[in-house]
């Protein structure tokens, strides 16, 4: 089985921590081969001398001595990367929470010989400062003001970031809380809760339309029977009116008739028309029949001799 020197595990290793970090190594061309080499747009070169820092190379072609000691030593991106940092940690009022930060950075040109040297794993560290801010701030808060202060919270990592990474040659451009993830049994606690509450403001609602249905429909009823009230009114004062107006009629025009009389006529009158009209209508189900103790005794004594009349008749 083939095995790496020790050497070379190393090298390895740093190489792809460097890459990891947007720093490229590249192995030599045949233009290096010649004393010349390009560097890419938005990418800057690191320039050695016998092992030693000499000079930053801009984009471009670039004369290389190598006889003379000089070689790259790597490349150093200077867009714009983005690192995602997942931190978990708990609000004022016990509530475990995972946060979700991104971090938008790049290195500085003038500063690039810092950025190349001084950081060995650039997001790992980016990465603690992140949990450093985000662990000492949530826990102050509680969780309904950790969704209300989240652009708060942004603002106290970029601030923390800004002053730690500008010594290492590095920008903070944007840092933002793009989520905020409770417990799932906290979100459907939360979603319950507030279901409940839409819940009682529609009962409340609902309660109060029906109050006031209710409400208007004993005004409409109210006022339904006061008009019916003076509708009666009205009607037995025209009553009164039409019957004073025929008794007074009628005493003018037959002498010696009495107000008792005429009443009694025009009782008799209107009791027969009653009777015409229950015979004349075939829906009719109302029957107007004496009633009380000598009501009764007066209807027996006309069936009796009704009978007995039909008897003799025999």
């Amino acid at each position: 089985m083939w095995h790496l020197a020790p050497e070379d595990e190393f090298v390895i290793k740093e190489a792809l921590q460097l890459r990891r970090q947007g720093i490229k190594l590249r192995t030599p061309k045949m233009g290096q081969a010649l004393g010349c080499i390009q560097v890419d747009q938005s990418t800057v070169a690191i320039r050695e001398t016998f092992g030693k820092y000499d000079d930053v190379l801009q984009p471009g072609c670039h004369c290389l001595p190598w006889c003379l000691g000089s070689q790259v030593a790597g490349h150093l991106s200077l867009r714009v990367q983005q690192l995602d940092v997942r931190c978990e940690t708990k609000t004022k009022d016990n509530v475990f929470v995972t946060v979700v930060a991104s971090i938008q950075y790049r290195a500085l040109a003038d500063k690039a010989s810092d950025a190349f040297y001084k950081l060995s794993n650039t997001r790992e560290q980016i990465q603690a400062y992140v949990f450093d801010v985000i662990r000492a701030s949530v826990p102050k808060l509680d969780l309904d003001s950790t969704f209300e202060q989240k652009n708060d919270i942004a603002k106290a990592v970029e601030d923390e970031l800004e002053k730690a990474m500008s010594a290492y040659g590095y920008e903070i451009v944007q840092t933002l809380i793009v989520d905020i993830e409770p417990d799932e049994h906290v979100k459907r606690a939360m979603n319950e809760i507030n279901a409940a509450a839409r819940m009682r403001v529609a009962a409340n609602e609902k309660a109060e339309a029906e109050k006031i249905l209710q409400i208007k429909r004993a005004e409409g009823d109210a006022e339904s029977k006061y008009l019916a009230g003076l509708g009666i009114a009205r009607q037995r004062q025209a009553i009164v009116d039409g019957l004073r107006d025929s008794v007074l009629a009628f005493a003018e025009n037959v002498p010696g008739t009495t107000s008792k009389d005429v009443m009694d006529m025009v009782l008799v009158t209107q009791y027969f028309d009653t009777m015409k009209e229950i015979g004349a209508s075939s829906k009719s189900n109302s029957v107007f029949i004496p009633h009380g103790p000598g009501a009764v005794k007066d209807i027996a004594s006309q069936i009796r001799d009704g009978l007995l009349q039909g008897s003799r008749t025999q």
